[in-house]
């Protein structure tokens, strides 16, 4: 099994699925292998794909959406690492996701717990202020490079978003002259750490065998890098990682508690509450799916059913009396 784990490895990079999706595919793998009592995928048939779905279904009681990942997986096993024929597969019925309206916070709400974030907050406060005002995801938003912010033109460049896109996006007013002091403080400790001899950053793909200097250059550094250096097991290189998600989601939660709000909210909670503040305001659908980076305006279309005018903007007929 680990060649077989080797080589999936391998495929899901060529095909530059992300580092997320990558352990997902390989832990749904190894999952499905063991289920299967250790037999190798290509004595396996479309009846052990069944079970083991059905099985994810019913004894795990998991969601459509990661069932539907774990078929994800195996078909890419065997259609991108084994190389066999997957009509089987693609007969069978992929589980029906549920229609689900986002959680959305009011603007009084947003407020409110932006209030309840304090100073204490830090690095991870200006993070979540930063989520709202532009629409980010919270992992787009720890990926930041310095190089991708632009003041010059208040717009910041999300690289390879959900689905390998790049696209642009707004710097908020609001958080302008504090993101300006906070990288004015990262570059001080940047350049601390060169000459300390360390100040390296990890680099997308082979970027850095191109040009093996880069991974010291201010513009390569994270927007919010992570307050502790690490040594790069295979370079030695001394390198800060990105502020951790987990850091940002405490904070979050912290200030959410505080506030009293009872919504089931999270980070992802405020990238739906800017598209749907936008259209409210009164931005075209098209704008707000370029700013999210929407591959089709349908999943931007979810947002017109929590807009704040209930039922649609019918107005109910108790009202009238």
């Amino acid at each position: 099994m680990p060649s077989l784990l080797s080589d999936m490895r391998r495929a899901l990079r060529l095909r530059h699925y992300s580092g997320r999706t990558e352990e997902a595919y390989l832990a749904w793998v190894r999952r499905f292998i063991r289920f299967c009592g250790m037999r190798h995928p290509r004595a396996l048939g479309a009846g052990d794909v069944t079970g083991f779905l059905s099985s994810l279904a019913v004894d795990a009681q998991v969601s459509a959406s990661t069932q539907n990942q774990a078929l994800a997986a195996i078909v890419f096993l065997y259609r991108d690492v084994l190389s066999m024929p997957v009509g089987w597969l693609n007969s069978l019925v992929r589980a029906k996701r549920g229609a689900r309206v986002p959680v959305v916070l009011t603007r009084d709400e947003v407020r409110e717990l932006f209030a309840r974030l304090g100073r204490g907050a830090g690095a991870a406060g200006l993070v979540i202020e930063l989520l709202y005002g532009s629409g980010m995801r919270l992992l787009e938003a720890l990926r930041l490079r310095v190089k991708d912010v632009d003041f010059g033109s208040n717009q910041v460049t999300v690289r390879g978003g959900k689905g390998d896109r790049d696209r642009h996006t707004m710097v908020p007013e609001r958080v302008r002259g504090r993101l300006l002091h906070h990288l004015a403080e990262a570059r001080t400790q940047h350049e601390r750490d060169l000459a300390a001899g360390a100040g390296w950053v990890e680099l997308p793909g082979a970027l850095g065998l191109k040009y093996p200097n880069a991974g010291r250059e201010w513009a390569w550094q994270w927007v919010f890098p992570a307050g502790r250096a690490y040594e790069h097991a295979e370079t030695g290189q001394r390198r800060r990682h990105h502020l951790h998600e987990t850091v940002v989601q405490r904070a979050f939660k912290e200030a959410l508690r505080a506030s009293g709000i009872v919504k089931k909210a999270s980070c992802h909670t405020l990238r739906h509450s800017f598209a749907t503040h936008l259209l409210e305001t009164g931005y075209d659908i098209r704008t707000v799916q370029e700013l999210l980076g929407h591959r089709s305006v349908e999943t931007t279309m979810i947002y017109t059913h929590v807009l704040n005018r209930g039922g649609l903007g019918v107005k109910s007929p108790v009202d009238t009396l």
